[in-house]
């Protein structure tokens, strides 16, 4: 059975006008109920995780500061969220909903997560919408608890580099980090993660799943990793306010579709988190989200 993280905290109440879609994450599980894809018993509701395994990837400066409300106004703007101790808890509770995920996955080869993928969050800092690294955090706590778990490759293929994710992992050889992302778009200081693909403006399906066809099977050959890590932001699509790039519903599912069925194939366990989506359209953010989940139940179960 698929089994996805979702907590009615997901959906965080913001001010008036943010650009942030927070209604997404209750959109999309009322979506996957409404047409069959999923039942109320694939959904599980995460607990908060243990602070230790935060301290893992976090500086516990910037953990205490989170929790004890104390942030900057500067580190608070950073992040482009008001500060609060639900936003926190919101947080802690995605990512033991991404730890959870990798043990449903390493049982029936995938497991999802309704939130996540805040990969622009930093060993000290959190910025663009992020506050805790959740697949970071996981994938630590994987290599911490799973002997056989020696390698980890993280497809970061959200329209904006996973800044975060690269600074964290970045003199750790039992991660690879792999972000395909706007060359020109958010964060303009880009950091060095193990494999780069900064692609240009406007571009469309066929040349950006030219290239994608090209380097995720490669990348596993040369890898061999024990566990994926798939952020699957669909800031990619054309409609996005915040993307840059020209990709179709279709081009995004597609490119979905090649990535699961590559870890399926390769008896390979994935977990996934959604990652960004601002298309001014809600019908829109949520119809390619869904399809990522259509695609898991049709490829792994």
């Amino acid at each position: 059975m698929l089994k996805i993280a979702y907590h009615p905290i997901y959906k965080h109440p913001l001010p008036e006008g943010h650009r942030f879609p927070m209604a997404k994450y209750e959109l999309v599980p009322q979506q996957l109920l409404h047409e069959g894809t999923c039942e109320k018993e694939n959904f599980f509701k995460p607990e908060k995780v243990d602070i230790k395994k935060v301290l893992d990837i976090h500086s516990k400066m910037y953990v205490d500061d989170l929790l004890n409300q104390t942030l900057e106004r500067k580190a608070i703007r950073k992040i482009g969220f008001p500060l609060s101790e639900e936003l926190v808890e919101r947080e802690l509770r995605i990512v033991q909903g991404t730890i959870d995920n990798c043990s449903f996955a390493l049982q029936s080869g995938i497991s999802m997560n309704i939130a996540g993928g805040t990969h622009h969050a930093y060993t000290g800092h959190g910025e663009g919408f992020c506050l805790l690294n959740d697949q970071a955090i996981a994938a630590r706590n994987l290599l911490n608890t799973e002997k056989n778990i020696q390698k980890i490759l993280i497809v970061d293929l959200d329209v904006h580099q996973g800044n975060g994710t690269a600074e964290i992992f970045r003199h750790d050889p039992k991660v690879f980090t792999f972000s395909m992302h706007g060359a020109s778009n958010y964060p303009f200081k880009k950091e060095k993660s193990d494999l780069d693909i900064a692609l240009p403006d406007g571009i469309r399906d066929g040349e950006y799943l030219e290239i994608l066809y090209q380097i995720f099977p490669q990348l596993i050959e040369e890898q061999l990793p024990d566990f994926i890590f798939y952020l699957s932001g669909v800031d990619v699509l054309g409609t996005d306010k915040l993307g840059r790039m020209a990709l179709t519903i279709a081009g995004c599912k597609e490119r979905d579709r090649f990535v699961l069925q590559l870890c399926k194939e390769k008896s390979i366990p994935v977990q996934v988190s959604l990652g960004g989506g601002y298309s001014p359209e809600i019908k829109t953010i949520v119809e390619a989200h869904s399809n990522t989940f259509r695609l898991a139940q049709e490829i792994f179960f």
